[in-house]
């Protein structure tokens, strides 16, 4: 337990023993500001006290301690803050100083969209699972992917650990008692070498950009995220590499550029004349970075009948069956299931191992080798 004296000029804290400011000299003499910091099991308290002395300070202090002692500080906290007032004042400028930007703008926008309408108004003690369970329905109803809505309960998990962590919440977090949704949302389909080829002809007629993102990703399986984020610094044409710097789980590799790669980007670096190696490789149209797929992707792929019958969506062609495709050809061609999963930048080797299937193995051998014997034998019995 602590008690400070806060200046009254500079705001700074210092303690009740010193007679003046330490930073500035101004000596408070009456009606002072007492700052008084509590302690307990880890979880820290501080209140500001305004036009008192000493000893109503340390009444103060002693009165927190008990609180936080008995579990009644939390309580009483709890009543008070709504989930709408801890998001908005705690939750979200946390979010903003501490995680990316598009991070911040996506849970602000499941918060507006699917999260505050339901429990916005309730208080933290007053949420409980059948809450949770309401939002779930919500989305359900405005047909929201089970991977969708497994985020927006991840968000407000995220909020109730912080709420925890910074003592204004004591109980249970909410939504360990709330069953996730769980489905396979992996893709599955990956293009063809005739239709990969067909689509990059009609991108490139259409848009010389949008068809060297799709060539990049296409050979080497880097992200759209990954893309746009890519700096003529990040090519490496002496060594004939591309360096990916912070990617989806923030561990940074290399992508390797064929020759027609790398000529596409030599040719595109000649072309644009950037002034310096730190300015992005592909950008909007004022020259900022890109943060969506552009819509001539999508309409290419329906003038081809890329996706015509096609229901589910893990069979739909989007630009990340690109980065799919990659990693499917590599797996056709034999190559070890570790190397792929190093050149995608997968976190585990049980992301990778959808590609397992693909890859030629000795059960497979087999298979075609009895094929091949018994046609032999057909092809014999029919001559003798």
């Amino acid at each position: 337990m602590a008690i400070y004296i806060v200046c009254p000029k500079c705001k700074t804290e210092y303690s009740i023993k010193r007679k003046s400011c330490p930073k500035c000299g101004h000596v408070v003499k009456q009606n002072k500001t007492f700052r008084v910091s509590v302690s307990f099991h880890g979880k820290r308290v501080r209140q500001t006290i305004t036009g008192s002395n000493l000893q109503g300070a340390r009444e103060i202090e002693a009165k927190l301690k008990s609180e936080l002692v008995s579990g009644e500080y939390y309580d009483r906290r709890q009543v008070k803050v709504t989930f709408n007032e801890f998001v908005k004042e705690k939750y979200l400028p946390y979010v903003k100083t501490n995680k990316k930007e598009k991070t911040y703008k996506l849970e602000k926008t499941f918060f507006n969209l699917w999260i505050l309408p339901v429990i916005g108004n309730k208080t933290l003690n007053n949420i409980s699972p059948l809450d949770l369970e309401k939002i779930k329905k919500e989305m359900i109803k405005n047909n929201r992917s089970p991977r969708t809505i497994e985020y927006a309960l991840a968000v407000i998990r995220q909020v109730f650990n912080r709420a925890i962590e910074w003592g204004i919440y004591n109980g249970v977090n909410p939504v360990s008692k709330v069953k996730k949704p769980k489905k396979d949302n992996r893709r599955i389909r990956f293009l063809t070498k005739g239709e990969a080829n067909l689509l990059l002809e009609e991108l490139k007629k259409r848009s010389p950009q949008v068809y060297e993102m799709a060539y990049l990703s296409l050979y080497t399986g880097m992200r759209f995220g990954e893309i746009a984020n890519l700096t003529w610094q990040d090519i490496d044409f002496q060594n004939d590499i591309i360096n990916i710097k912070d990617p989806k789980n923030n561990t940074g590799r290399v992508a390797y550029m064929t020759e027609n790669l790398k000529k596409l980007l030599l040719e595109k670096h000649k072309r644009e004349h950037p002034k310096n190696l730190s300015e992005l490789v592909f950008k909007n149209k004022k020259g900022n970075k890109l943060t969506m797929v552009s819509k001539t992707f999508d309409r290419i792929v329906d003038k081809l009948g890329l996706n015509e019958g096609i229901t589910d969506p893990r069979d739909k062609v989007v630009f990340h069956t690109l980065r799919h495709t990659f990693a499917s050809w590599l797996a056709i061609q034999g190559t070890p299931i570790y190397t792929i999963k190093e050149l995608m930048g997968h976190k585990s080797l049980a992301m990778t191992e959808r590609y397992a299937h693909l890859i030629p193995d000795a059960k497979r051998e087999a298979v075609e080798k009895l094929f091949k014997r018994v046609k032999k034998r057909e092809s014999e019995e029919m001559e003798a």
